[in-house]
């Protein structure tokens, strides 16, 4: 198979498909792997790092998507991707279709195969490829949040881990999955005092366990929600349903009871948000105001530290795709019905449920025999 790495386009993404140990492993392999020149540029790697392991390194773009078999990527396709990309084509990268209706369609019409990395999931129904991700923006949301803070960024002017005789800033955290308990271990690091909201309680009580005592988790429901949101500082929205869009558990009214200057990160974004107020920004331009509180809402946070997101991207997915090169996707999505989950699009049609469930669209389970 050839298996093709563009330069990623979308604005301030510096990550790479593919990392020169995952390029090794496929041409031994025997296959052929075609390297956008200065594709692994954001990540500190280099085109002869790429060229010393086999890959053959490729200046035109066009080129590379004309004849490879396989496009690996890490963001969704931008629409000078589109016209690319060719029938019965596979896209494996990820996707987040269903806060985007103009791009699902846009991707049926290709008549490609399109491998969503965050409907993948393994064999105790987790998501393998999109918690290494999950993990390193939960991190940042942190960090950026607590920077947006500072008064010269528009904030309410607070330390979040306050100083002797000076109370922390509060930070409240809604969902307590893999982004969640992640921001949640960097703020109760830093000394800020933190909620986590969730509604599921086998996983409080698992939280409960193994944060520090300036973690305290609450259930979420919407007299709680209401009343920790008027006092926090920092609100972390860490929703996540597989697949679909996220709820919106935080309508304008509710956050028109913040106090001004107050911080709100979205991770969810790119699945269309948990805050009726958010909107996707970019790193270049990553925040916004509504009604006085800051928000930041940057869809691709994990870009802004390639080389870290890279490799923690890349070592779960190279497996996946050395088994699609190896075997083709039907063979290795029959054989692994968790790899089949990521299957959204199959030539023409929508085979991925919430997607459809999102945008009112026809479903049709994907064709592996």
């Amino acid at each position: 198979m050839i298996v093709g790495v563009p330069r990623e386009v979308k604005p301030d993404e510096y990550r790479v498909g593919l990392t020169p140990a995952g390029t090794e492993v496929l041409i031994q392999g025997g296959h052929q792997v075609l390297v956008e020149s200065g594709a692994g540029s954001g990540s500190g790697l280099s085109d002869a790092d790429f060229a010393k392991q086999g890959a053959t390194i490729v200046e035109q773009v066009e080129a590379i998507w004309a004849r490879s078999d396989m496009i690996v990527k890490v963001k969704e396709p931008q629409p000078a991707e589109i016209g690319r990309i060719r029938p019965g084509q596979v896209i494996f990268t990820y996707l987040h279709l269903a806060a985007d209706r103009r791009l699902t369609e846009d991707l049926l019409g290709t008549q490609c195969i399109a491998l969503a990395y965050e409907t993948v999931t393994d064999h105790l129904g987790r998501l393998p490829l999109l918690t290494p991700m999950s993990e390193v923006a939960g991190k940042m949301s942190i960090q950026e949040g607590a920077k947006y803070l500072e008064r010269p960024m528009r904030g309410r002017g607070i330390l979040l881990g306050g100083v002797p005789g000076v109370e922390p800033a509060s930070v409240l955290i809604i969902g307590g999955g893999v982004v969640g308990t992640n921001a949640a271990k960097v703020a109760a690091g830093l000394g800020a005092r933190v909620i986590i909201m969730d509604v599921n309680i086998d996983r409080m009580r698992y939280l409960d366990d193994v944060m520090s005592a300036n973690v305290r988790t609450v259930f979420c429901d919407t007299e709680m929600l209401r009343y920790y949101i008027r006092e926090a500082d920092l609100v972390i929205g860490a929703v996540l349903v597989p697949g679909a869009k996220c709820p919106r558990l935080v309508p304008r009214e509710m956050l028109a009871t913040m106090k001004p200057g107050a911080v709100v990160v979205d991770v969810g974004v790119d699945q269309g948000g948990c805050f009726e107020t958010s909107r996707p920004t970019t790193h270049s331009d990553p925040v916004y105001e509504v009604d006085g509180i800051v928000h930041y809402g940057v869809t691709n946070m994990p870009g802004a530290v390639g080389r870290t997101s890279t490799f923690a991207l890349t070592n779960a997915t190279s497996p996946y795709i050395v088994r699609l090169a190896h075997e083709g996707y039907k063979r290795a999505c029959a054989e692994d019905r968790g790899l089949a989950m990521g299957i959204n699009i199959q030539e023409g049609r929508l085979t991925n449920q919430p997607v459809a469930a999102a945008f009112g669209m026809n479903y049709e389970p994907a064709v592996l025999s």
